[in-house]
């Protein structure tokens, strides 16, 4: 009988599920199991010597290798030589890859950097990369605390942006390497045989709405031959494969991100938000508004709560305008002082709470007088002033011209 695969967690720390890097040493002195990876990691060989098989690929791995698994990779250590003593990183990989794509421009002939990582698991490095490494791995392992001494730090402010940097300056030497210097593996499958590869390529595709069909066609295998093989290898069916990937997607929105559950619904691959709540409830014994509201979002890179505030501050403003809200019945209603709430605004739209009330009260005010014939009195009012008089001043400071003169020289370009 085929011998199943195990499945890792899909949390990069045990300790804290929020966390998006741990850090830890581990050994491994004997063979092992196949293993699917739910989130990827690197591995810093310091000492011993293995046979390390990631897919349908075989490394020979030592002293000074740096191993990269991707999310879905399938590993398993065929033969130790020497025991193999390593540093380990764990991270999340939907917090990265947003990240790199955010400040990443990338040729329309050139390999997306996380693409890169794909073309090769394992880079051996020299000297002076080496100490580079080492150095990112020591800042992270400080950063971060070392898990298997359940250590929990004071995280310094800005600890999210902090870690993720030190992770795209990790994930850029690993590409380096690779176009410098590729190792070689030894291929162990079956020339063309790339079953390995399917939940990879299910796991980076969930948003496609995934078929057996899909697959059949991606693949060049029938549909009954990509069942059985998933569940020769995972010991569940395609289905329930699909819904253990998404839920381990749906977790890391919800924890790191502010989308809606039908957002969600079209990210990870389901038919609506009923459909991911019903499959979310099945898999984590728990309603999907509990656990969000139990686990809040996690990330705070650069104050991202305030920075939530802040856009739901200016939306409110925005809505609301034409109502008599102040700048104390606002901070009241977001719970924050009034300086803060000044400071929100400040850091956003450069103005206070009342320059830019007055602005956005001004704009709509320049639409109705060019686009109607509204009296300039029904204007002043449906914009949220209580006099003619205060419209007019504001008017005039910020169009450096009365509304009557506005109406008549100024028209909309087609």
């Amino acid at each position: 009988m085929q011998e199943l695969a195990e499945f890792q967690s899909q949390y990069c720390s045990n300790l804290d599920i929020k966390r998006i890097c741990a850090f830890d040493y581990e050994l491994i002195d004997d063979k092992t199991y196949p293993l699917y990876h739910q989130s990827p990691r690197f591995l810093f060989i310091k000492k011993g010597k293995a046979k390390f098989k990631v897919d349908t690929e075989l490394y020979e791995v030592g002293e000074n290798c740096l191993l990269s698994i991707l999310p879905w990779d399938l590993t398993e250590v065929i033969e130790v030589e020497e025991p193999l003593q390593y540093e380990i990183i764990k991270y999340n990989y939907e917090i990265v890859a947003n990240m790199l794509h955010s400040i990443i421009v990338e040729e329309p002939d050139q390999t997306p950097i996380l693409k890169k990582l794909e073309i090769t698991p394992v880079v051996t490095l020299n000297e002076p990369v080496k100490k580079e490494v080492e150095a990112l791995f020591s800042k992270i392992k400080e950063e971060v605390g070392i898990e298997s001494l359940f250590q929990e730090l004071d995280h310094k402010s800005y600890h999210e942006i902090f870690v993720c940097t030190l992770l795209a300056q990790l994930i850029t030497i690993f590409c380096r390497e690779i176009d410098a210097h590729r190792m070689i593996p030894k291929v162990l499958a079956e020339v063309g045989d790339q079953r390995a590869l399917i939940l990879r390529y299910i796991y980076m595709h969930l948003s496609d709405k995934m078929t057996l069909d899909k697959l059949s066609k991606q693949f060049y295998m029938s549909k009954s031959s990509i069942s059985k093989y998933i569940l020769e290898k995972t010991g569940i069916s395609f289905n329930e494969l699909l819904n253990e990937m998404r839920v381990t997607k749906t977790v890391n929105y919800l924890l790191y991100t502010d989308f809606t559950l039908e957002e969600l619904a079209s990210i990870v691959g389901y038919v609506d938000a009923a459909h991911i709540s019903k499959v979310f409830a099945s898999r984590m014994d728990d309603k999907i508004g509990h656990y969000r509201k139990t686990y809040g979002k996690a990330l705070h890179v650069g104050k991202i709560e305030e920075s939530k505030k802040e856009y739901q501050i200016i939306e409110y403003i925005t809505r609301n305008f034409a109502e008599d809200i102040t700048a104390q019945s606002v901070a009241d209603k977001f719970q924050v002082s009034l300086i803060e709430l000044n400071k929100m605004l400040l850091s956003q739209v450069q103005k206070n709470f009342y320059d830019f009330l007055n602005l956005v009260r001004i704009n709509k005010a320049s639409e109705y007088l060019i686009e109607t014939n509204m009296d300039i009195t029904d204007i002043a009012i449906g914009v949220g002033y209580n006099t003619v008089k205060a419209f007019r001043r504001n008017f005039v400071q910020l169009r450096h011209m009365k509304p009557s003169e506005f109406r008549n020289n100024v028209s909309i370009q087609e």
